[in-house]
């Protein structure tokens, strides 16, 4: 059928499920249908809005186009278009933000509720039901199972010489659950191609729409200062012993800091071939495969550059045995994340001398993107290490605060954070020790007169915090653009 007819099969206040995770795997057409059709509804006056489940962030054809067809009801797990973020921190639409390993299993349990539709992308789909996907897998598998009806979006861009590449496997839901057997990144345990009922597959729109491929910030001097000091690092903890000789498998976050760290630990030959256990497989992890360097890589979805993903499809007899994708309910599970040992590395928007780390909310109030993955990989890591720039805005904003004006990783889960100034090492550390380590090490030097000043403030008890003046930093961005303004007479002692 055409995607208009199929979303006609789409109807107001449905919940929907969609594939993929970042841009890829995600359909490309039917949403955009659903989109003119909302937009159609309610030029006659009538409502059209849909619950939108993902794996993670989408391409603009589906989170922009729904948020720009005033078509969002609510949306979770992460998103990170700029038209629905309006919508979000307008409340034109309702956000829950998830760590992204539960929300497979959180509609298995009942908790948000029934699912009415499944739009999956798909390189192939045969009559007896058997889907395969392409170059994610998001939560489809789950999505499939739990929905009414399935939509598929057959995009004949993806060859069908990718079946193998993927690992489809659901837990068992408690009190049934058994451990998930994934000793190393490489082992299979699950299926390649999604099996569904095929009565349930309401429609075949068929498309050869390219992904929309990933359009990270290009690496600049401080992203690659970032990743020198990651891998010096790392490499320093193999020669004292805190890390085995043969390494550990990484998990490497979404966006150009997570491409330079991979590119630092390319380049520093200390550093073995290693293999990656992570959520977002990026351009840097091919250009390492090439060279030897990474020897293989599981994760959820090819966030790759036009470039990168032609080199792959291109040369498929090279890469398909060394990828796997997987559902992000196993991908980002914290159970793999504690038996394999991960090194995790995560950014950081915000952080607090203390150690807490801020993922989403600017000034505390505006959602940015969501929390993602960070805190499945973060709190069961062999070392969790978050790094950002230590300023923004042309320095009129530091990465390194009093006290962060939203948690989302407690200074618990935390344990390594590193700008392009350095490393703290915040193990066997209390809250002062901490303190001045990530002032020292990691703060912007024009800022840290002004840390140590607070610190200094800090009132007695085991962590030195003046709750008056905490968000002095934060004020002074609010009322005078730029916080190196702050003034602590407005906050007397």
């Amino acid at each position: 059928m055409a995607a208009e007819e199929a979303a006609l099969l789409v109807n107001h206040d449905d919940r929907v499920g969609f594939s993929g995770f970042t841009p890829s795997g995600c359909p490309k057409i039917i949403p955009q249908a659903i989109a003119k059709r909302a937009t159609e509804e309610h030029a006659k006056g009538n409502p059209f809005q849909i619950g939108i489940f993902t794996g993670a962030s989408t391409g603009d054809g589906i989170d922009g186009a729904l948020a720009r067809a005033n078509a969002v009801k609510f949306r979770t797990p992460y998103q990170s278009n700029k038209d629905l973020r309006a919508r979000l921190n307008a409340r034109e639409a309702q956000y829950f933000d998830l760590h992204l390993s539960t929300l497979a299993q959180d509609l298995r349990y009942g908790f948000f509720g029934r699912l009415d539709v499944a739009v999956v992308e798909a390189a192939d789909v045969t009559p007896e039901g058997e889907i395969l996907l392409t170059d994610a897998v998001g939560n489809s598998p789950t999505f499939c199972r739990m929905a009414d009806r399935i939509l598929v979006e057959l995009n004949h861009f993806h060859p069908g010489e990718i079946r193998g590449m993927h690992d489809l496997y659901e837990p068992d839901d408690p009190p049934y659950r058994r451990e998930i057997p994934i000793y190393r990144p490489s082992d299979r345990i699950g299926k390649p191609v999604l099996k569904v009922d095929p009565a349930k597959i309401a429609g075949v729109v068929e498309t050869t729409t390219p992904s929309d491929g990933s359009t990270f910030t290009p690496l600049d001097e401080v992203t690659l200062q970032i990743g020198r000091h990651v891998a010096a690092f790392l490499v320093n903890e193999m020669k004292v012993g805190r890390l085995p000789a043969s390494f550990l498998p990484l998990q490497s976050g979404v966006g150009n800091i997570a491409n330079a760290v991979l590119e630092g630990l390319g380049e520093n030959e200390s550093i073995p071939p290693f293999s990656i256990y992570t959520e977002v497989i990026q351009d840097a992890v091919i250009k390492l495969m090439k060279q030897g360097r990474v020897r293989f890589a599981s994760g959820c979805s090819l966030t790759l550059s036009k470039e990168a993903l032609h080199e792959v499809y291109s040369n498929l007899s090279f890469y398909k045995d060394k990828f796997l994708l997987r559902p992000q309910e196993i991908s980002n599970n914290p159970e793999v994340v504690r038996r394999l040992g991960l090194i995790t590395i995560n950014t950081a928007l915000e952080v607090d001398i203390f150690g807490n780390i801020n993922s989403t909310h600017v000034s505390g109030t505006r959602m940015m993107n969501g929390i993602g993955g960070s805190g499945d990989f973060a709190r069961s890591a062999y070392l969790s290490v978050f790094t950002t720039p230590s300023t923004a805005k042309e320095g009129r904003i530091s990465a390194f605060v009093p006290m962060v004006s939203h948690v989302d990783h407690s200074e618990h889960s935390v344990k390594i954070i590193v700008s392009e100034y350095g490393v703290a090492d915040l193990r066997g550390t209390s809250p002062l020790q901490r303190a001045r380590l990530i002032i020292d090490h990691c703060a912007h030097p024009d800022y840290r007169p002004l840390l140590h000043e607070y610190l200094n403030r800090g009132v007695a008890g085991h962590t030195p915090q003046d709750l008056k003046a905490c968000f002095a930093f934060h004020h002074a961005l609010a009322d005078r653009g730029d916080m190196h303004l702050v003034d602590w007479n407005h906050y007397p002692l």
